[in-house]
């Protein structure tokens, strides 16, 4: 359906569709798998979310390729948003702190930083360019490159968070997430089933903010300013 979608409006997408798909199913197989050996032997966590971090830095930085030292930027944010969150949601026991509960909570987490740090270079990357004037009138005027980048590195922030905080104000009414039908097919409560979802949710944009808020700052001083025809990253 999504291919006759694409082919019927000539968006060149379908291949992107096809093999994303594909992809979904064979990963969630071996995760699956994986899994079954990560509850039995507690120790192997560490490995499944130096997976899951390495994965999420490596998808955001190569959306962001124009900028220097975007692996190391993007794995700084990622893990700051992630460990922020996750070290504050167990500590204050919003979960019970075991390993299913740091598998599912942490996978949730790091995409959602990946996210993040994608919307945030690509918005930061696009306001440079559609405000090089602006930005070259700051600096023209004595202003340091990261009091000249400051208003189009926050917008980038605030544009990057439009999806989550949609998602959290409109869940329930508009969708019902992964997290609680999972939950729920798994034998929780409504209520328990509500419970874990709204520390999702909020652990997400929690994170998310956090992460985008430290890209935005590592590379909000940039030494020089994109060609305003450097074509955009995909």
């Amino acid at each position: 359906m999504a291919v006759g979608a694409l082919t019927w409006a000539r968006v060149p997408r379908r291949r992107d569709v096809v093999t994303a798909s594909a992809r979904a199913v064979i990963q969630l197989a071996v995760i699956g798998l994986a899994l079954r050996g990560v509850f039995a032997a507690p120790a192997a966590t560490v490995a499944v979310l130096a997976v899951m971090v390495t994965a999420a830095v490596g998808t955001a930085s190569r959306r962001l390729a124009g900028f220097p030292a975007a692996v190391r930027r993007v794995g700084i944010s990622c893990l700051l948003g992630a460990s922020v969150t996750i070290g504050m949601v167990f500590a204050v026991e919003a979960l019970v702190p075991t390993t299913r509960n740091l598998v599912a909570f942490a996978g949730s987490v790091i995409g959602g930083t990946m996210t993040a740090c994608t919307l945030t270079g690509r918005r930061l990357a696009a306001g440079l360019r559609d405000r090089r004037d602006e930005v070259e009138g700051w600096l023209a005027l004595g202003a340091t490159p990261r009091r000249a980048v400051v208003d189009v590195a926050r917008d980038s922030v605030a544009e990057a968070l439009v999806p989550a905080l949609d998602q959290t104000r409109t869940v329930g009414l508009v969708t019902l997430p992964g997290t609680f039908v999972g939950a729920l097919l798994g034998g929780a409560s409504p209520a328990g089933a509500a419970r874990f979802q709204a520390v999702v949710l909020i652990g997400q944009l929690s994170a998310q903010s956090v992460a985008a808020v430290a890209l935005a700052y590592l590379l909000g001083a940039p030494a020089r300013l994109p060609s305003p025809d450097t074509p955009r990253s995909g």
